[in-house]
Parts: C-alpha cells; sequence; structure tokens
C-alpha cells in the first residue's frame, strides 16, 4: 500500500478543487514539474489510492436515492461465496468486515423501499448469510469525504519545521 506524502495531498487536493484541471496546470499552482504531478498521479492510480472517477458518483444521480445499511452475520466457512455474491449485486457499494454482532456491514443504494426489499432479499440468498439487518439511511450528515484528511496530511510539513529559538 502506497503512503501518501505531503505533495501527493496537495495534488490531490487540486484536482478535488478543479477536478478539470490538466496535469500542467496542477503543476503551475503547486510550481513542480509536469512529470512530477504525472508520475504521482500514476502511481497513486496503480497503488489503487486514486480510484476511478466513478467512484465519486453519487448515487441518487442514478435514479438511488435511497441509501441504507445492511448488517450480515455470516457463516464463516461460506465467506468467500458470500463476498463473491455481494460483488455480484451492482446496488451494494460498498462492503466491509467488521467486528461486534454482525460480520459484514454493506452500504446499498436503492430507487425506493420496494426496491429495497428486492436487493435484501438477493443479499438474504447469497451463500453462508445467516441473518441481516437493514436501517434506511434518512439524512446524510457528514457526506464521505477525505479533503480535511488531505490538508492535514499537506499541513503537516509545514507544522514539523523546527521553530526558531525564541530569545
Amino acid at each position: 500500500m502506497h503512503t501518501l506524502d505531503a505533495l501527493d495531498a496537495s495534488i490531490l487536493l487540486e484536482r478535488d478543487a478543479t477536478p478539470e484541471a490538466t496535469v500542467l496546470e496542477i503543476a503551475r499552482r503547486l510550481q513542480i514539474s509536469r512529470n512530477t504531478v504525472h508520475s504521482r498521479l500514476r502511481r497513486l492510480r496503480e497503488s489503487g489510492a486514486l480510484g476511478a472517477p466513478s467512484s465519486a458518483l453519487l448515487a441518487q444521480h442514478i435514479a438511488r436515492p435511497l441509501v441504507a445499511f445492511v448488517t450480515v452475520s455470516v457463516a464463516q466457512q461460506h465467506i468467500d461465496g458470500t463476498v463473491a455474491a455481494l460483488r455480484a449485486i451492482p446496488e451494494v457499494l460498498e462492503a466491509h468486515t467488521i467486528t461486534g454482532d454482525a460480520d459484514m456491514m454493506l452500504r446499498v443504494a436503492a430507487a425506493d423501499t420496494a426496491d429495497l426489499h428486492r436487493i435484501t432479499q438477493r443479499i438474504q440468498l447469497a451463500p453462508g448469510v445467516r441473518r441481516s439487518s437493514t436501517s434506511i439511511a434518512t439524512t446524510e450528515v457528514v457526506a464521505r469525504r477525505v479533503v480535511p484528511l488531505l490538508e492535514r496530511l499537506r499541513d503537516q510539513t509545514t507544522d514539523r519545521a523546527p521553530k526558531p529559538p525564541s530569545h
């Protein structure tokens, strides 16, 4: 896994602020070479740190305004089959293994409650699924974000600079 540094963070913040900016424009703004920006972005893509542009697309813009979280308990000997079945359900946006009472937490997008019912039925039919529980999101109060973390990483370089002695 590639660990981002302050320069990576600065490049990503520029891309986030102006998604249509070219590599050359980002290089000029940051006062670094075009090749540096290009190689950093390529390395971030190849390492998986920078996902596809569609990963930022909001589900409600593709007729899936209802978001729900589904916890799933799985028979551990079937986990690989469960994961494969979940990957085959397009409305499962994310799936994470978790600690606690359940084994997995899914974020799903649905058109409406009837569609959500259809999706949860498919989840229940996945191999190894013993039970599930669904909670519908009513309001998103903090959207998925990484900008504050990138800003902190970018700013750590200046925060760690040696301070002049006080007299």
